[in-house]
């Protein structure tokens, strides 16, 4: 027994020593990565390949975050612990930069090279602590048409291999998520169909050896939502039995797809349920790419952990038969959701080409979804630097239209400052230029002068920043130039804009240049941003759902007003009996035109805008409204961009990504 008590109390001693203090680094200086321009210009994975990288760590101890608030995936990459937020809850916010654009042509105008190029001014030139906070970009497109989007020329987020291809799963984590809620509900429904109600509630809770049954912490949230006050299985009553087990969805409203992160267009519609097992059972669903995932707009919008398993619990999936929503937590598969998530939620560290640190973070459609990095990162980058530099997608009527109207309502955060980036190319688009079609040269009229062309598309610049003022943010135009822009092209933009209301205007050469030829640009910000904003949203939501389309369809797009299928009615009418009607909208429009239709350009009016249907992200806390032939499923070309990705075996390095 004495021997005994000894080995005690020795035990009680170790338990009680402390561990030493993690070393914390002292404040470290930002080093700038020094960049090799040459000319011409090398293409993107060249130069990306050629850069001199810091090891993640050392970007980190340059921002401050501290070693065991990393999970490191490799040298050049990590995750940021969400833990970071408590330990800076009282340090002040710095200023918060949006990047948007004009309405661009198919070959985009580069927002993501200038949101590059502008952090790299800031930070390497300029002497500012800045992060870019940016999404991560879809293999759809990546292997489709449009490329990587990791920057380009020597504005760039690097590894810019990682960046476009698997980074540290988060994409294939959703693609998991998103497809194991698909079979749950599939599964559920055959179930429910070969089964009683008492052998239902036998299957979900089986007695053991004793008789003693258990609720999983699923059941008993769904418990709760029946409003049922018991813990204990066999303490139910046989209504109640029978009110938990039954879901009875009614097959005519499932609206959960499956998802995969590639351009499979065969995939749009198909037939599930044709195995002899599941005779009976077969039915009509289809795949959206794993980008328009509602779990890759919850990552995208949630603001911790706990937050994020509340959203997949409220993510809707059908109605029951007798009108009421059905749910992942519903389904019982919520917080098996969340534990696939649970290292997705944390943002990705990377750093630029001239070592400026960005965070990488979700990467919903800009134009199926609400098209912006997550609020996490920018939560996060905000506490560390003085300018947080972050871009929403596409056009400012789609990315910039959602960032405020969407993304910052959830997070609370206030933009002071929005880039607008035009380019000579896009504007003469608008004024009537022939069409502009990637992966063919561009026609005589977009590298000659010409400038009675680019006068005439100049009122979609007009537009986007009337839009932008509406909402109460200064605006800044950053002109990229390309090679055959003149002075005169680019002086006629800048004026033009500073005429229609930008408080200054900036031609802007990163591309080539890298941060060096964003320093004006940089500089134009920094004043925007101390001078005074009045940030507001569009719309209240306390507004119906209709009167919520028709203020950003006349407000954004400047449409006379906006026609409904009969299943958009019936949609209209079921959600808000279930009293979704005062959630944001995030329009699903195309991105090539402020109408419904890609061919109309410049800054029409005098249309009208057509809402085919209406769906409903709960968990993510927005209705979409798909207008016109909008598809949750891009498809590939005759010619992919996979054509020219391949390996050198030699050195191992990937070719052909841009």
């Amino acid at each position: 027994m004495q021997t005994k008590v000894k080995a005690s109390k020795s035990l009680k001693k170790k338990a009680v020593v402390k561990k030493p203090a993690v070393k914390r680094n002292a404040a470290v200086t930002f080093i700038p990565t020094k960049l090799n321009l040459r000319r011409p210009v090398p293409s993107d994975i060249e130069i990306a390949q050629e850069a001199k990288l810091k090891p993640i760590m050392q970007v980190a101890e340059e921002l401050g975050i501290h070693p065991d608030e990393l999970e490191l995936y490799g040298p050049y990459k990590a995750k940021v612990k969400l833990e970071i937020l408590e330990r800076l809850k009282n340090r002040p916010n710095g200023k918060y930069i949006d990047v948007t654009a004009i309405t661009p042509t198919p070959l985009g105008e580069g927002k993501t090279t200038t949101t590059v190029g502008l952090s790299q001014a800031l930070g390497a030139h300029l002497g500012k602590k800045v992060i870019t906070a940016i999404r991560q970009p879809s293999q759809g497109p990546t292997f489709g048409i449009k490329g990587g989007a990791a920057g380009g020329g020597y504005s760039q987020v690097i590894p810019m291999e990682d960046f476009n291809l698997h980074l540290t799963g988060d994409i294939h984590a959703i693609t998991a998520a998103h497809n194991l809620v698909a079979a749950a509900l599939d599964a559920r429904v055959m179930h429910e169909t070969q089964q009683d109600d008492s052998k239902l509630f036998d299957a979900l809770c089986p007695p053991d050896k004793k008789g003693n049954r258990k609720f999983s912490p699923t059941m008993l949230r769904r418990l709760k939502k029946l409003g049922i006050n018991k813990t204990d299985p066999n303490k139910l009553a046989p209504e109640e039995r029978s009110r938990f087990a039954r879901l009875d969805i009614d097959p005519a409203t499932i609206t959960w797809k499956r998802v995969i992160d590639i351009n499979d267009r065969m995939l749009r519609e198909i037939e599930v349920g044709l195995g002899p097992d599941e005779k009976g059972f077969e039915h009509r669903s289809g795949y959206d790419i794993t980008v328009a995932s509602e779990i890759m707009a919850v990552l995208a919008l949630t603001t911790g952990l706990e937050d994020m398993r509340e959203r997949f619990g409220k993510m809707v999936v059908a109605t029951n038969k007798r009108g009421e929503a059905v749910t992942a937590e519903d389904l019982g598969v919520a917080g098996a959701v969340t534990v696939l998530m649970k290292d997705a939620i944390k943002p990705n560290l990377m750093q630029t080409l001239e070592g400026t640190p960005a965070f990488v973070h979700a990467g919903p459609f800009a134009n199926i979804a609400h098209g912006n990095s997550s609020i996490l990162a920018d939560k996060i980058s905000l506490k560390l630097a003085d300018y947080v530099i972050t871009e929403s997608g596409f056009g400012a009527d789609i990315g910039m239209e959602k960032f405020f109207d969407i993304k910052c309502r959830y997070s609370g955060l206030i933009p002071q400052v929005v880039v607008m980036v035009a380019t000579v190319r896009a504007l003469k688009m608008h004024g009537g230029g022939p069409k502009v079609v990637a992966g063919k040269p561009l026609a005589a009229e977009y590298t000659e002068e010409n400038l009675d062309l680019l006068r005439k598309g100049l009122p979609n610049l007009e537009r986007h920043i009337q839009n932008a003022l509406k909402y109460g943010v200064n605006v800044v135009v950053a002109v990229n130039s390309f090679v055959n822009d003149t002075p005169a092209k680019v002086e006629l933009i800048r004026k033009s804009a500073l005429e229609f209301g930008a408080m200054d205007a900036v031609v802007s050469t990163h591309w080539a240049d890298g941060g060096k030829g964003a320093i004006k640009l940089a500089e134009a910000v920094v004043k925007a941003a101390e001078k005074k904003s009045n940030f507001k949203f569009l719309y209240p939501l306390e507004t119906s759902i209709k009167e919520k389309i028709e203020t950003i369809a006349k407000e954004i797009y400047r449409a006379d007003g906006v026609d409904y299928s009969p299943e958009a009615e019936e949609q209209i009418a079921r959600y808000t009996r279930l009293g979704f009607d005062k959630l944001p909208i995030c329009m699903a429009k195309t991105h090539l035109s402020f109408t419904t239709d890609v061919s109309i350009k410049g800054a029409p009016t005098g249309f009208r805008v057509a809402v085919r249907e209406v769906r409903a992200s709960v968990g993510a806390g927005f209705l979409y409204p798909l207008l016109g032939k909008m598809s949750t499923m891009p498809g590939l070309p005759t010619r992919p961009v996979f054509y020219d990705v391949d390996l050198d075996l030699k050195t191992g390095k990937v070719m052909g990504l841009f």
